[in-house]
């Protein structure tokens, strides 16, 4: 963690950050909002696959949801990455996903990292490339969804980011 981070930590969420993690995703203004009780639901059924930031006061500043896929239990997808705009700026980003990912290749096995990203999404793309460059991993990009596949309106395609085996940090 960085000295911009110290004051910060890293943990899994818990039901009560529900509400902060749908504000900050909401606030966020890029990423798909999900209802207010999806962010419930996550904290409480995938908070060993999660990682929120708090303040030293506990309030949560920013937040990685992810899952391990079912058909495929050594890969961790990751849902959602959003910092609260107060924290922007100090890589509590890649913090975060650094956390998680350590976490879950020692507790669950995972090898292998999924995301998908818009390709308007620059911020994004930027992330899971250095995320992949930090660990040495090799990084495969393909369209998973194309742009047709949203019934609700116009969407871009979704890349998936495909990060794996992954390593030690270096």
């Amino acid at each position: 963690m960085t000295a911009a981070q110290a004051d910060l930590q890293i943990d899994r969420p818990s039901v009560a950050d529900g509400a902060a993690l749908w504000r900050i995703a909401r606030d966020s203004k890029v990423l798909d909002l999900n209802s207010s009780y999806a962010y419930l639901l996550w904290c409480r059924d995938f908070a060993a696959t999660s990682a929120v930031a708090r303040d030293a006061s506990g309030a949560a500043v920013g937040f990685v949801t992810g899952y391990v896929r079912p058909d495929r239990p050594g890969t961790l997808l990751i849902w959602q990455v959003a910092v609260d705009d107060a924290y922007r700026g100090r890589g509590l980003a890649a913090a975060l996903l650094d956390g998680l990912v350590a976490r879950t290749v020692t507790e669950r096995a995972v090898t292998t990292l999924e995301t998908t990203i818009s390709p308007d999404n620059l911020p994004s793309q930027r992330l899971f490339t250095s995320f992949a460059e930090r660990r040495g991993a090799p990084l495969e990009r393909e369209t998973l969804f194309d742009a047709g596949l949203f019934p609700d309106g116009p969407h871009e395609p979704e890349v998936l980011y495909r990060i794996g085996p992954l390593s030690a940090p270096r």
